[in-house]
């Protein structure tokens, strides 16, 4: 289910953009280099990294993630839909 507009890269920088920030303003957490290999889709972070950079951008990991793999509203319900649908059938089997 990925999307073809969107991408890890492209959100990241969309998000960083729209909170004003500089890629120097990682700096606690990244170098500028490395963030913009990030989003030039040079490197792929980790899942640790992922959370340290939503948190400097004061956003969810989920919101970050949730751009990077939907490109309009009605991508955006559908992969809502599918989450929900996947947690639901993931928590029911966990008490069976």
């Amino acid at each position: 289910m990925t999307s073809t507009t969107h991408s890890f890269p492209a959100a990241l920088k969309a998000v960083r953009k729209a909170r004003g920030l500089s890629q120097e303003a990682f700096s606690d957490v990244s170098s500028r280099t490395y963030l913009s290999s990030l989003e030039r889709g040079l490197k792929s972070p980790t899942l640790s990294k992922v959370n340290d950079l939503c948190e400097a951008m004061d956003v969810h990991p989920l919101t970050l993630l949730t751009l990077a793999y939907s490109d309009n509203d009605r991508t955006r319900d559908k992969l809502f839909e599918l989450v929900r649908r996947e947690l639901a059938e993931i928590q029911g089997s966990q008490t069976e």
